[in-house]
């Protein structure tokens, strides 16, 4: 397990990646370094994400990246499921991969909020399927950065906090 307190912190500027962590698809969305725009980046393949440690390297390098925020799913009640405990667990990993630091955010309603951003947009049902985790990267990027700028100080926790349930990620 990743010890706090040799996690860099999180920097209040610079280019941030946002990973929509599913178990078929990884989808990654970037901002630009002053965090005003963001943009769906690319979907990866999920199935072996443990080996895929030269893979995140490489995209923090080219897109000089300073950190990462990775969804959290998480119940409507505030509780926390199976694949909660699995993004931890790759928000984990991708901190011991990237020396980066990595924010977890709340996701709740991301890919419904993809999809129904691509509708109409004249996107095939087989191009949707592979795109809309990429755009649910982005809709979790525009939410941690709005986020942050309306409660001015970085938002969401980091990767070894544990939420009680009762708490949101995101107010």
């Amino acid at each position: 397990m990743t010890d706090p307190s040799t996690l860099p912190i999180f920097p209040e500027s610079g280019r941030v990646a946002a990973v929509d962590f599913g178990s078929v698809r990884i989808g990654i969305a970037i901002c630009d370094p002053e965090r005003i725009l963001a943009s769906p980046l690319e979907v990866h393949a999920a199935a072996n994400w443990r080996d895929d440690g030269d893979y995140f390297r490489s995209l923090a390098t080219a897109e000089r990246l300073v950190g990462f925020v990775v969804g959290l799913p998480i119940h409507c009640d505030g509780g926390e499921s199976q694949k909660s405990v699995e993004c931890r667990e790759f928000a984990r990993w991708l901190a011991d991969q990237t020396a980066l630091p990595v924010r977890l955010f709340d996701e709740r309603f991301t890919t419904a909020d993809a999809k129904q951003r691509m509708a109409g947009g004249g996107y095939t049902r087989k191009k949707k399927k592979k795109r809309v985790d990429a755009v649910a990267a982005l809709v979790l990027l525009e939410s941690f950065l709005e986020a942050c700028r309306y409660h001015d100080e970085i938002a969401g926790e980091e990767i070894d906090a544990r939420s009680t349930g009762g708490e949101s990620l995101d107010d």
